[in-house]
Protein backbone atom coordinates (compact mmCIF):
# COMPACT_ATOMS: atom_id res chain seq x y z
CA UNK A 1 0.00 0.00 0.00
CA UNK A 2 1.46 3.88 -0.94
CA UNK A 3 2.55 5.73 1.54
CA UNK A 4 0.12 8.77 2.39
CA UNK A 5 1.27 12.54 3.11
CA UNK A 6 -0.55 14.99 5.16
CA UNK A 7 -1.94 17.64 2.94
CA UNK A 8 -1.66 21.00 4.76
CA UNK A 9 -2.37 24.99 4.28
CA UNK A 10 0.07 27.38 4.70
CA UNK A 11 -0.28 27.39 8.78
CA UNK A 12 -0.22 23.84 9.02
CA UNK A 13 -3.93 22.69 9.10
CA UNK A 14 -4.35 19.55 8.05
CA UNK A 15 -6.36 19.33 4.65
CA UNK A 16 -6.86 15.67 3.56
CA UNK A 17 -4.16 12.54 2.61
CA UNK A 18 -2.74 12.07 -0.49
CA UNK A 19 -0.49 9.06 -1.77
CA UNK A 20 3.33 10.15 -1.52
CA UNK A 21 4.39 9.93 -5.17
CA UNK A 22 0.98 11.73 -6.40
CA UNK A 23 1.71 14.62 -3.92
CA UNK A 24 5.00 15.12 -5.36
CA UNK A 25 3.96 15.12 -9.20
CA UNK A 26 1.43 17.96 -8.33
CA UNK A 27 3.75 19.90 -6.67
CA UNK A 28 1.08 19.55 -3.33
CA UNK A 29 1.58 21.07 0.00
CA UNK A 30 2.28 18.60 2.63
CA UNK A 31 3.71 17.88 5.78
CA UNK A 32 7.41 17.17 6.54
CA UNK A 33 9.97 16.89 9.09
CA UNK A 34 13.68 17.48 9.00
CA UNK A 35 16.09 15.99 12.20
CA UNK A 36 19.28 17.31 12.79
CA UNK A 37 21.09 15.46 15.63
CA UNK A 38 24.47 16.66 16.85
CA UNK A 39 27.23 15.67 19.24
CA UNK A 40 28.72 16.86 22.40
CA UNK A 41 31.61 18.09 20.13
CA UNK A 42 29.16 20.23 17.71
CA UNK A 43 29.62 18.76 15.40
CA UNK A 44 25.90 18.07 12.83
CA UNK A 45 25.40 14.08 11.62
CA UNK A 46 24.96 14.54 8.02
CA UNK A 47 23.55 11.37 5.53
CA UNK A 48 24.12 10.89 2.55
CA UNK A 49 20.82 9.64 0.39
CA UNK A 50 21.00 6.34 -1.04
CA UNK A 51 21.84 6.25 -4.72
CA UNK A 52 18.42 4.96 -5.64
CA UNK A 53 15.70 7.75 -3.45
CA UNK A 54 13.25 8.40 -6.29
CA UNK A 55 14.85 12.16 -5.96
CA UNK A 56 18.03 13.96 -4.53
CA UNK A 57 19.67 10.38 -4.64
CA UNK A 58 23.20 10.70 -3.41
CA UNK A 59 23.31 14.24 -2.27
CA UNK A 60 24.10 15.01 1.49
CA UNK A 61 21.73 16.30 4.21
CA UNK A 62 20.59 16.55 7.32
CA UNK A 63 20.55 13.64 9.49
CA UNK A 64 16.92 12.16 8.31
CA UNK A 65 13.76 13.62 6.86
CA UNK A 66 10.69 12.25 5.64
CA UNK A 67 6.62 12.61 6.09
CA UNK A 68 4.57 12.31 9.21
CA UNK A 69 1.68 9.42 9.36
CA UNK A 70 -1.84 10.69 9.64
CA UNK A 71 -2.26 11.26 13.75
CA UNK A 72 1.90 10.37 14.15
CA UNK A 73 3.17 13.65 16.20
CA UNK A 74 6.18 15.60 14.40
CA UNK A 75 8.29 14.58 17.70
CA UNK A 76 7.14 10.94 17.12
CA UNK A 77 7.77 11.00 13.57
CA UNK A 78 11.09 12.17 13.84
CA UNK A 79 12.21 9.68 16.23
CA UNK A 80 10.29 6.63 14.38
CA UNK A 81 12.32 7.95 11.32
CA UNK A 82 15.56 8.09 12.93
CA UNK A 83 15.33 4.83 14.22
CA UNK A 84 14.53 3.69 10.77
CA UNK A 85 17.22 5.83 8.74
CA UNK A 86 20.24 5.89 11.21
CA UNK A 87 19.38 2.67 13.42
CA UNK A 88 19.46 4.94 17.29
CA UNK A 89 16.70 7.12 18.98
CA UNK A 90 17.68 10.27 21.26
CA UNK A 91 15.58 12.74 22.12
CA UNK A 92 14.00 15.57 20.14
CA UNK A 93 12.95 18.90 20.08
CA UNK A 94 11.24 20.88 17.66
CA UNK A 95 12.91 24.27 16.97
CA UNK A 96 10.81 25.85 13.97
CA UNK A 97 8.91 24.98 10.60
CA UNK A 98 9.11 26.60 6.99
CA UNK A 99 7.34 26.09 3.39
CA UNK A 100 9.44 25.46 0.61
CA UNK A 101 9.30 24.25 -2.44
CA UNK A 102 11.78 22.52 -5.21
CA UNK A 103 11.90 20.61 -8.69
CA UNK A 104 13.61 18.07 -9.64
CA UNK A 105 15.06 16.72 -12.98
CA UNK A 106 12.76 13.78 -12.48
CA UNK A 107 9.46 16.19 -12.73
CA UNK A 108 8.88 15.51 -9.19
CA UNK A 109 8.65 18.72 -6.93
CA UNK A 110 8.96 19.26 -3.23
CA UNK A 111 6.46 21.32 -1.63
CA UNK A 112 6.75 21.08 2.00
CA UNK A 113 5.91 22.64 5.29
CA UNK A 114 8.80 20.95 7.17
CA UNK A 115 9.20 20.83 10.84
CA UNK A 116 12.57 21.12 11.72
CA UNK A 117 13.58 19.26 15.00
CA UNK A 118 16.90 18.90 16.79
CA UNK A 119 18.62 15.72 19.35
CA UNK A 120 21.63 14.95 20.63
CA UNK A 121 23.86 11.96 19.98
CA UNK A 122 27.45 11.03 20.70
CA UNK A 123 28.38 7.42 18.75
CA UNK A 124 28.29 6.61 15.27
CA UNK A 125 24.87 5.73 12.92
CA UNK A 126 24.37 2.12 12.06
CA UNK A 127 22.79 3.21 9.32
CA UNK A 128 20.21 1.55 6.98
CA UNK A 129 21.88 1.16 3.41
CA UNK A 130 18.49 1.48 2.15
CA UNK A 131 17.83 4.67 3.24
CA UNK A 132 21.35 6.32 3.40
CA UNK A 133 24.50 5.43 1.48
CA UNK A 134 27.06 6.80 4.05
CA UNK A 135 27.33 9.34 6.96
CA UNK A 136 29.84 11.92 8.08
CA UNK A 137 30.09 14.41 11.02
CA UNK A 138 30.83 18.03 10.44
CA UNK A 139 30.86 21.31 12.44
CA UNK A 140 27.62 23.66 11.19
CA UNK A 141 31.12 26.55 9.39
CA UNK A 142 32.17 23.28 7.68
CA UNK A 143 28.95 22.17 6.13
CA UNK A 144 28.54 25.94 5.09
CA UNK A 145 31.71 26.20 3.46
CA UNK A 146 30.97 22.91 1.38
CA UNK A 147 27.31 24.41 0.92
CA UNK A 148 29.07 27.72 -0.37
CA UNK A 149 31.93 25.60 -2.60
CA UNK A 150 29.72 22.89 -3.88
CA UNK A 151 26.33 23.32 -3.86
CA UNK A 152 25.33 20.39 -6.11
CA UNK A 153 26.71 18.29 -3.05
CA UNK A 154 23.67 19.04 -1.39
CA UNK A 155 19.45 18.46 -1.28
CA UNK A 156 17.75 21.59 -1.45
CA UNK A 157 15.62 21.94 1.62
CA UNK A 158 19.09 21.41 3.37
CA UNK A 159 20.68 24.44 1.40
CA UNK A 160 17.67 26.32 2.42
CA UNK A 161 17.82 25.72 6.52
CA UNK A 162 21.70 26.79 5.80
CA UNK A 163 20.95 29.60 4.20
CA UNK A 164 17.43 30.94 6.18
CA UNK A 165 17.99 29.40 9.19
CA UNK A 166 21.69 27.96 10.72
CA UNK A 167 21.73 30.44 13.68
CA UNK A 168 18.28 28.43 15.04
CA UNK A 169 20.19 25.20 15.00
CA UNK A 170 22.96 26.80 17.29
Amino acid sequence: MEEKVILVNEKDKQLGLMGKMEAHQKAVLHRAFSVFVFNQKGELLLQQRAHDKYHSPGLWTNTCCSHQRDGESNIGAGKRRLEEEMGFSCDLEELFWFVYKASFDNGLTEHELDHVMIGYYDQDPKINKDEAASYKWMLLEEVKNDIKQHPELYTEWFKIIFKEYDQRLL
